[in-house]
């Protein structure tokens, strides 16, 4: 049997992130059952707009070879579409099943952080979203998506890197907050902020007009995560204030 090294790690960084996902939900307050239940339904929402997100900005790829769209084994998929799909399916989702908005989305950080740093390791295997052709003394020999072996700069590396310290960050400052839906906010924020930073150190950019897509979307997710985040926090102190 031959076993795809992306779709390994998708899966290994699947079931860990939900996991985790779901126990931070139920030492939170969060009854653990409806959680999990969501996540999985979101799940494969969040595949489907990650896909196609990526095969919208390769259409002139895709459309001489459609049966390519839905390929798992070639790796290629656009994180940011996976996101903004499932944030929109888990409005009508979390109020059938009576979650909190906000809880709910920190637990799914939680995941989605967690779950990143398994599936950029399974990138830098399969050779998607490889680094820009390098002789920096921090890349090495890596292949990318047509099989081209060269020294490049670990871009997949460097997004699992930020996840984790993400991750750390969010859970030491921002996991015991008092309105829900802050560590979500500040790891959109941080991971936008991350992203535009790193987008460089890849050998493909997508690109509009001449801007680079993902710096455009990372440019929008932080200036909204952070409008909300301040916004939540302005709104809790006036309330507190108030209550005295």
């Amino acid at each position: 049997m031959r076993v795809h090294s992306y779709v390994c790690m998708l899966y290994l960084g699947a079931v860990s992130g939900i996991l985790i996902g779901t126990r931070w939900a139920d030492l939170h307050g969060l009854p653990a059952p409806k959680v999990f239940v969501a996540m999985l339904l979101l799940f494969p929402a969040a595949l489907a707009g990650a896909r196609l997100l990526f095969v919208v900005f390769h259409w002139k790829v895709f459309r001489r070879q459609p049966a390519r769209i839905w390929r798992t084994t070639e790796g290629g998929a656009a994180l940011y579409g996976g996101l903004i799909c499932a944030f929109l399916l888990s409005l009508p989702l979390l109020w059938a099943l009576a979650l909190p908005l906000g809880a709910f989305w920190d637990a799914v950080a939680i995941a989605m952080l967690v779950g990143m740093v398994f599936t950029r390791t399974g990138c830098l295997l399969q050779g998607c979203c490889a680094g820009r052709p390098s002789q920096s003394v921090i890349a090495f020999r890596s292949p990318n998506a047509q099989g081209v072996w060269c020294r490049r700069l670990p871009f997949p590396l460097f997004e699992a890197g930020l996840a984790a310290l993400i991750l750390t960050v969010s859970l030491q400052f921002l996991g015991k907050a008092p309105n829900g839906g802050s560590l979500f906010l500040g790891s959109l924020a941080m991971y936008g902020t991350g992203r535009w930073i790193l987008e460089p150190t890849r050998e493909r950019v997508d690109r509009v007009g001449g801007w680079s897509l993902h710096r455009m979307i990372s440019a929008v997710l932080v200036g909204l995560a952070t409008a909300a985040f301040l916004f939540s926090w302005v709104i809790r102190s006036a309330t507190a204030t108030v209550a005295r």
